[in-house]
């Protein structure tokens, strides 16, 4: 199962949209997603916002001084800022950027391909974070989960 979690988690939204891309070029797809007026504003309103929620949840955990790599040992269970809302806003964030450079480079396959990038975080990544949580902080975690959804 470590050999899934070798990619960051951050890449593993770049390598999807790098391959959407290649896709995109490859084989287009006839949608009127490219043709919407104003996409390209919205695009990067939505990129931008989600860039800053991914980066909020990273610097609440560099502050807090723990890991943000999944299955390492966390020193601290962070429940303030980003994470009182969502128990995954760096995820959250950055698939709100995904979908906004999506619409800024008017491109249709990455958002195609953005479900798999989905189920891999939901089934694969966050199930190995939750398990270490669980191990490290037992009972607290548990009330937190409880407490706060995964995604919103």
């Amino acid at each position: 199962m470590r050999f899934l979690l070798a990619i960051p988690v951050p890449w593993v939204f770049v390598l999807g949209y790098l391959i959407g891309v290649f896709l995109q070029r490859a084989a287009p797809l006839p949608v009127g997603f490219p043709s919407l007026p104003g996409i390209t504003f919205v695009g990067a309103l939505v990129f931008t916002a989600g860039a800053a929620l991914a980066l909020w949840g990273l610097v609440t955990f560099h502050r807090a001084r723990t890991t943000t790599v999944p299955g390492q040992r966390s020193s601290t269970l962070v429940t303030w800022g980003p994470y009182r809302f969502s128990r995954n806003p760096m995820y959250v964030g950055l698939t709100i950027a995904y979908l906004g450079e999506a619409g800024l480079l008017r491109h249709v396959w990455p958002i195609v391909l953005l479900p798999v990038i989905l189920a891999y975080l939901n089934w694969t990544v966050i199930p190995v974070e939750e398990g270490k949580l669980h191990e490290v902080f037992g009972a607290t975690y548990d009330r937190y989960r409880a407490a706060v959804n995964r995604w919103l």
